[in-house]
């Protein structure tokens, strides 16, 4: 079994919690930016660390009042935004924990996480969302209070806590340690009810800590800020929220995902989170405005991006050239820096999780002037565990662990993990705990290998290998990712499992589509017509001969299938961080894989 480590960087906390960094930013540097908010006019307005402070212990204050107790459970079911940052940090005054949950929660879901996680309260964004609690009130006895934050409900809780005195709160905030539970959050899992991850202030506190000095260079550059738009309610963006507020790093909201690019042209980030669905959108996005723009456009948006490859690619090899650099410099001016004025002009850096980017589009972007960093991680370890370093980039891997982290592979491939961010446990569940400890390290379900370099490369999942009826084993993952980054296909799941040969279900992307086919003579087309479009088939036959040029034959996709609708998380296909519930999709299309065989 091989093992990789890093030293840690920062020690860990023997006291204190995640509050203490808000009270020390203020008390140090009351008038530095903390966040920044929308004004009801959509303006950026500033809230300095001592505004911060003022009102998250003016909101703790109202949650004191109503009863709630050091170690009570509180759910959070709200979108991105500045409210959501500011309950977060409330409920940690008030010496409870928080439970988050997405607001696109079904009234099934959200009465499961609320009732296993005893909350005796629940904040959430809308009137929508009070009916869905109140849907399902007659399950939670233990559910005393719902505030709606629309409603004006944070500002009656503040008024409501004017009568605590401030020694109350410190009293209860100074006395939570760091081995003291901070958040339960419910894995989105692809299979059965979530299970609740309960993570410490640890886990956040020193994991936070630690990884901002492993990428200084873009965590403390001067004037470091970011924009968060992946639901807090995951623990990529919650990790990233705690890094913000132990670092000092201004950040912003974004609630709604159809304001991203505006927002990020008026916020201007220096660096972003996102998922690789998003960095691929953006690529695509680009190279069908390009295309739509006329042959000339399409020709140069082409060139730019096989340069802007070729140029990241030499910078491992060497370097560029001089002609590579000179034509780099041409398209910097005519394509790459209108691109990243797209992104605000300032970014420099990306994060990219919750699955693999893919090396093309790796490259890409690091061509262009955006690099981005893949990272590994998983609820149960408080978000990253590998990342790569703006000094320590190695396309294709998510880097080297953490500070902190160790990495071993099992004799099965499986990628195993202890250290300072592995969870408790899950809640009210000793069983699925003990299944997923083994001598002391995590066990996660993913398989991987570490290079000579001590870089960790993700393979596929364990649970997802396909074995043919002739005995092959198949990683759908690969494929699969391949097969996404074409602008026609959001979505894609191969299938062959005791079967003859591997085959492979795919949907269209409904935004892409019309752009793709106004650009190839085919105006208005729709997702009912296109299934059945000879050119467009024969698009995905190519996208699909390219997927399988990057294995055996014996893992080649022999056939496909395009489903009638999007796989997405409305309708159930798809967890709230975008993975393919993969029983859900076969067991919906039962007809549709039989048909790949017939």
């Amino acid at each position: 079994m091989r093992t990789i480590s890093e030293a840690l960087m920062v020690p860990l906390a023997t006291s204190g919690n995640l509050t203490d960094c808000v009270v020390e930013a203020a008390r140090t540097d009351p008038g530095r930016v903390s966040i920044r908010r929308k004004d009801a006019t959509g303006r950026w307005v500033d809230v300095t660390a001592k505004q911060f402070l003022d009102e998250v212990t003016g909101l703790a204050k109202g949650l004191v009042a109503a009863g709630v107790k050091p170690g009570d459970r509180v759910g959070l079911m709200s979108r991105t935004r500045y409210e959501w940052t500011l309950t977060d940090v409330a409920i940690w005054f008030a010496g409870a924990v928080t439970v988050p949950v997405y607001e696109t929660s079904s009234a099934e879901q959200l009465a499961w996480i609320l009732e296993d996680s005893a909350a005796v309260a629940c904040i959430v964004e809308t009137t929508a969302h009070a009916g869905t609690v109140s849907s399902v009130r007659a399950r939670l006895p233990q559910l005393r209070d719902v505030w709606t934050i629309d409603s004006g409900s944070l500002e009656d809780l503040h008024a409501a806590g004017r009568d605590v005195l401030d020694s109350e709160l410190e009293e209860r905030r100074r006395a939570v340690r760091p081995s003291d539970v901070a958040t339960i959050i419910y894995t989105s899992g692809t299979t059965g009810r979530p299970k609740g991850c309960v993570l410490h202030h640890s886990h956040f506190l020193d994991l936070a800590r630690n990884a901002d000095a492993a990428i200084a260079e873009i965590t403390q550059a001067p004037g470091a800020t970011t924009l968060l738009f992946l639901p807090l309610a995951h623990v990529f963006a919650r990790f990233i929220q705690a890094l913000c507020l132990t670092g000092r790093i201004t950040m912003g909201h974004t609630a709604d995902i159809k304001d991203l690019v505006s927002d990020l042209e008026t916020y201007r980030p220096t660096f972003i989170l996102a998922v690789p669905r998003v960095f691929q959108k953006v690529y695509n996005g680009a190279e069908q405005k390009a295309a739509a723009a006329g042959p000339l456009k399409a020709k140069i948006f082409a060139a730019a991006a096989a340069t802007a490859i070729a140029h990241s690619q030499a910078r491992d090899t060497g370097g560029p050239g001089p002609v590579l650099v000179a034509k780099h410099a041409l398209f910097d001016r005519l394509v790459y820096s209108k691109l990243r004025a797209r992104l605000g002009g300032r970014v420099t850096h990306a994060v990219s999780g919750g699955g693999p980017l893919g090396e093309r589009l790796s490259h890409f972007f690091r061509g262009a002037g955006l690099i981005v960093l893949e990272g590994y991680g998983l609820t149960e370890t408080a978000a990253p565990l590998a990342v790569g370093r703006p000094d320590r980039i190695k396309i294709g891997t998510v880097g080297p662990p953490l500070p902190g982290v160790d990495v071993a592979i099992a004799e099965d491939g499986e990628i195993l993990v202890r250290g300072l961010n592995v969870f408790a446990g899950y809640l009210n569940n000793p069983e699925a705990t003990a299944e997923v400890f083994r001598d002391g390290w995590f066990t996660t379900g993913d398989l991987g290998e570490i290079d000579a370099d001590g870089y960790l490369r993700i393979t596929g999942r364990k649970k997802e290998i396909i074995i043919t009826a002739a005995g092959k084993n198949v990683a759908p993952a690969p494929l699969e990712d391949h097969l996404r980054a074409h602008p026609l296909i959001s979505q894609a799941v191969v299938v062959g499992d005791d079967r003859p040969y591997v085959a492979c279900l795919l949907s269209l992307d409904p935004e892409m589509l019309p752009v793709w086919g106004a650009n190839n003579g085919k105006p208005g087309l729709d997702v009912a017509t296109a299934r059945q479009d000879p050119e467009v088939l024969a698009e995905l036959q190519r996208a699909v001969d390219a997927a399988n040029a990057t294995v055996s034959r014996a893992e080649s996709i022999r056939r496909f299938g395009v489903l009638t609708d999007d796989l997405t998380e409305a309708n159930g296909m798809l967890t709230p961080s975008l993975k393919v519930k993969r029983g859900t999709v076969m067991a919906a299309h039962v007809d549709e894989v039989e048909a790949l065989y017939s």
